[in-house]
């Protein structure tokens, strides 16, 4: 049903745009035109220089990659040729996604016409025909798991094998320390200090310095994982696949299979419209420490947050403190 419905998608959006859009080709180049190979080469390490995170990074090579891909189903041979039609055109084949999408997608296609005109590689600086989004900041309610469930997951979870021992100090990483899942998978050996038990690393998407407590059971379990399931390869990375290659795990792989797992083991709901992934487990530890008068500023610092606003999208699901703030019904109509 699944597969039906994509397919319909790329029928509908063939007929609307001229072009395939939703491709997902892991291991294979979209792109024939060796300008737009160059000209993407080029911004890679445009970006890279720019000392973007390697997620920042990623993202928008990859939205570019597509930009370009488009261009190429527009007869579009070079870069010269791109106008303010092309950019127009594109922007329509992003009708119907969620707002967050759209506005990442355009900001990643801004940043690349920028660096054509910069490169003198269009006359124009098409960044500044590029639609704008209405701004609707934290207007989603986080995905929160309940404590119950929480224990849950995390009991069904196999330790006496070596799969089950990462998998375990993988999810407490981010269930104790609130750690993104991309921080779980660039965890190297190196960050653990067991003198001080602290774990200090530099953000993946702040691209700050994190220090944080390694916590007694964290600690352990990481522990358990080195010495009792660990593959013996050499590796700075503390987590590791467990089939060949023995290598840490891609960037591209947000550990969701992982959690899903272990949901469908301890029978937990998989309720509509949220999202049950490791992030949803960073967002619950933030959910308990509201709940316990924690500040902001300390849980952003937890979290890796540069601005207390982020964090401020968590206090919607703090039920008591949003009871705080109802009207007293009988004082509005007397008043």
């Amino acid at each position: 049903m699944i597969t039906a419905l994509r397919v319909v998608r790329m029928l509908g959006d063939f007929e609307q745009h001229h072009c395939i859009l939703r491709r997902y080709y892991k291991h294979r180049q979209l792109l024939s035109s060796d300008e737009f190979i160059e000209a993407l080469g080029a911004y890679a390490c445009e970006c890279q220089a720019r000392e973007y995170s390697r997620v920042t990074q990623a993202h928008y090579a990859k939205s570019a990659e597509k930009f370009f891909s488009f261009l190429e189903s527009q007869a579009v041979t070079h870069t010269g040729q791109i106008n303010p039609l092309h950019i127009e055109r594109y922007a329509c084949t992003w009708l119907g996604y969620s707002a967050k999408t759209v506005d990442l997608e355009l900001t990643a296609l801004r940043s690349v016409l920028r660096f054509l005109h910069a490169q003198g590689r269009n006359d124009r600086d098409l960044s500044l025909v590029v639609p704008a989004v209405p701004s609707r900041k934290h207007t989603r309610i986080p995905s929160v798991w309940t404590c119950e469930h929480v224990k849950e997951l995390l009991a069904v979870i196999d330790r006496g094998n070596p799969g089950g021992k990462r998998d375990y100090a993988m999810i407490l990483l981010v269930v104790r320390l609130g750690l993104r899942s991309m921080d779980v998978k660039h965890l190297q050996l190196s960050h653990l200090h067991w003198d001080t038990s602290r774990i200090e690393f530099v953000s993946s998407k702040a691209g700050r310095t994190i220090s944080l407590p390694l916590l007694p059971d964290v600690g352990w379990a990481i522990i358990d994982y080195l010495r009792n399931g660990r593959p013996a390869v050499s590796s700075p990375y503390v987590f590791l696949r467990h089939l060949a290659p023995l290598e840490p795990f891609s960037d591209e792989d947000h550990l969701y299979q992982v959690i899903e797992k272990y949901r469908k083991q301890a029978h937990l709901p998989l309720l509509p419209h949220r999202k049950r992934g490791m992030h949803s487990l960073r967002h619950t530890l933030a959910s308990t420490l509201l709940e316990h008068n924690t500040p902001l500023a300390v849980i952003s610092d937890i979290l890796g947050h540069s601005d207390t606003d982020t964090t401020a999208a968590y206090l919607k699901v703090d039920v008591n403190r949003l009871r705080e703030c109802a009207l007293n019904l009988e004082e509005v109509l007397m008043s």
